[in-house]
Parts: structure tokens; sequence; C-alpha cells
């Protein structure tokens, strides 16, 4: 004879009355019935860069490179208003003497001392930031342009172009790329700061074309491709309005990065003097080269610009890194 109250052998109206009432007695102050149990409440879907700005802005160390890089930025566009003197004229000259005293040291109006020539460092360093980002922002932006048009032609068509373009920037790759820039500088007749930028850019060429080859590949067998060329539809047309705008991601994280090297690099060949020669436009790297005459008796000349790149480059750097891990999915905290 069955039992009538073996679960297997309640009603199903019983069955939900009895797990209902046993929710009810475990306490708490919702009540989940059998009815609700199961269901989602919908939310709307958040975009990849919606996702990672909501992290980035928790992330103390992209806040602090992106200060860094914004109060640089500023300091840059607005540096003749803000040098408290002409970068250019020797208004301590006076006090410039070879044997005793060829440097002089701080002073009222002076806070940071004044170089060989008189002129005020305070004031060379807020000028000389504006070149220091304009060989920055368009070495990475012709390097970004090159590396664009080799990636896309790399990427898209594959076979021999393909094997053509990624031996070109193998070889490239192959060359020290402060060797390298080195090299296409003093190629140029007249060194001048346009040949720095073009020395940087070409350097940094085979990054971007290599790293955008790699994203357009993986894009190639995606899904949304597949469909378009099912449908029909122009090569060309996947490629710049499907492949193209989805591989573009990493590039532009890169490009973070890559502003920073420009600038060390920058400074690295101004230093040697194949940067501007004109000393009327002060320059980070140039100011650097100049201060090695006094690195024993006055080493603040070179201290100053010294401490000024690194300081720009670490936040290039700390904000590249921080969208970098936001915006890949494999390194997401």
């Amino acid at each position: 004879m069955s039992n009538p109250l073996n679960p297997e052998n309640l009603d199903p109206r019983t069955k939900k009355q009895k797990i209902d009432s046993l929710a009810a007695q475990s306490g708490g102050t919702g009540v989940l019935t059998v009815d609700d149990a199961g269901h989602i409440e919908e939310s709307g879907g958040v975009s990849l860069i919606a996702s990672a700005w909501k992290r980035l802005r928790r992330n103390p160390v992209f806040l602090l490179g992106a200060g860094i890089t914004l109060l640089f930025i500023l300091l840059a566009i607005f540096a003749p208003l803000i040098a408290p003197h002409d970068p250019t004229k020797g208004l301590l000259l006076d006090k410039v003497r070879p044997q005793s005293n060829p440097v002089p040291g701080p002073e009222a109006g002076f806070p940071l001392g004044a170089d060989t020539s008189g002129r005020d460092v305070l004031s060379r360093l807020i000028v000389g930031s504006r070149q220091t980002l304009v060989v920055g922002v368009f070495a990475t932006l012709f390097g970004l342009a090159g590396g664009l048009s080799l990636g896309v032609l790399a990427g898209a068509f594959g076979g021999w172009v393909d094997s053509l373009v990624m031996r070109v920037v193998d070889v490239m790759l192959s060359i020290p790329s402060l060797l390298l820039a080195v090299s296409i500088a003093a190629l140029a007749q007249q060194p001048s700061q346009w040949t720095v930028i073009i020395a940087i850019a070409t350097v940094q060429i085979p990054i971007f074309a290599r790293l955008l080859r790699g994203s357009m590949l993986a894009q190639r067998s995606s899904d949304h491709v597949l469909a378009a060329r099912a449908l029909g539809v122009k090569k060309s047309a996947i490629v710049f309005r499907h492949m193209l705008p989805n591989s573009l991601g990493p590039v532009i994280v890169q490009a973070t990065l890559v502003i920073a090297g420009a600038i060390i690099d920058a400074a690295a060949l101004s230093f040697l003097g194949l940067g501007n020669p004109d000393d009327r436009q002060p320059e980070w790297g140039q100011m650097l080269g100049a201060a090695q005459s006094q690195i024993f008796d006055n080493p603040a000349l070179a201290v100053w610009p010294a401490v000024c790149i690194i300081v720009v480059a670490l936040g290039f750097t700390l904000m590249g890194e921080s969208l970098r891990e936001a915006l890949d999915p494999k390194s997401r905290r």
C-alpha cells in the first residue's frame, strides 16, 4: 500500500504549496516562490569601451598616468604664457664668469638658475615641453600611418603580399631601433626637428604593421567576415568596414606606449647632436646634450631635463599599460 506522505505520491499543487511553506519558514525578508524560481531580470548590455572605462576610472595607476599626461599636454599648449621669462634671452649673462661662475645659481625670479648663456632654465624647460610633445606626437602619427598601410596590405590580402611585407618588417625589426634611428637621422645634410621625427617614425612602422597584421588575420576567420563574404560583399568593404575597425583597438593602445618611446628616442638623438641645432628653440634632449660640459660642476643642468623626460615617459607608459589591461579580456582583473 502506498504511503500518502511520500513526496512522490503528493499532488503537484500540494508539492508547490509545501515548497512555498518551507521557503517562508526559512526566514529572510523576501520569499521566493516556485513561480519566481528561474526568473532573471533583464538588463542592458555594456559595450567594451564602457566596461573598460568603468575599470579605468577606479584604477589608480591609470589615473596617475593620465594626470601626468594631461598636465604635460596643458603645459606644452600654454608654455609661452606660463614661462616666466623669454627662454632665448640671456637675462643673467652679466653674472656668467667662465672661470669662477659659469652657471648662475638660483635667485629671486630664477628658481632653477640659468645656463652658461644666462638663460632661465625653468623657462627653457617649460617651452621645451612643446617641442618634445610635437616630436613625440608627430613621430607616432607618421609611424602609425605607415604601419597601418603595411598591416592592411599584409592582413587583407595574405599570400605573397603578406610574405613580402613581413620580410621587410622582419629586416627592420632585426636592427636595433636606436641604431636605425641614428642611421636615418645621420643621412640628413642639415639636422633638424623633422629629421628626428622621420627617423623615429620609420623605427615605429614595423611595430604597428606587425600588430595590425596579427589582428586582421584573426578577423579574417571571424563569423561576421565569413557572413559578409557569403553575402557577396566587396573585398574592399569587408576590409575597411568590418576587419580594420575591429582591429584598431590594440594598435591605438600601442600608440600610447610608443609615444613614451618616441620621446626618449628624440631626446637621445638630440643628445647625440642629430636634432635641431638651433638652441633658440629649446628641447629637453638638446638641453641634456648641452649640459655635458657642466655635468660634474653643475649637474643640475642635466638633472632637470632628464627628470622631465623620465616623468613624461612614465605617464604615457602607465596610461598605455592600463588601457591595454582594460581592453584585453585575457588580462582583466
